[in-house]
């Protein structure tokens, strides 16, 4: 896991696991989710970088679920990089 895709953006995989446990735990209507939720990733992200994490999270969801993603690409790339600025899509063996 030392090795996760770059196409997190600077998100490692361990800070990715706290971020999914903080979303799982921090109550959607908190009025302070986005500083909790950065609290809990670690400290070297913000409440601004974590809320920009989820809506990534939200409309890479989105475009899984519109049927959209080809599942052969994954078949015959093993890596994508892709845009920083731009949602990322993993496929079942990324995990």
């Amino acid at each position: 896991m030392d090795k996760f895709p770059d196409v997190l953006c600077g998100w490692s995989w361990e800070e990715n696991k706290l971020f999914e446990l903080a979303l799982a735990v921090v109550d959607e209507q908190h009025p302070d989710r986005w500083e909790v939720v950065a609290a809990m990733v670690g400290g070297e992200k913000t409440a601004e970088d974590v809320h920009k994490h989820y809506v990534i999270l939200l409309e890479d969801l989105q475009f899984i679920e519109s049927g959209k993603l080809d599942h052969k690409l994954a078949e015959t790339q093993s890596c994508i990089q892709l845009d920083c600025t731009q949602s990322v899509c993993w496929t079942d063996d990324d995990n």
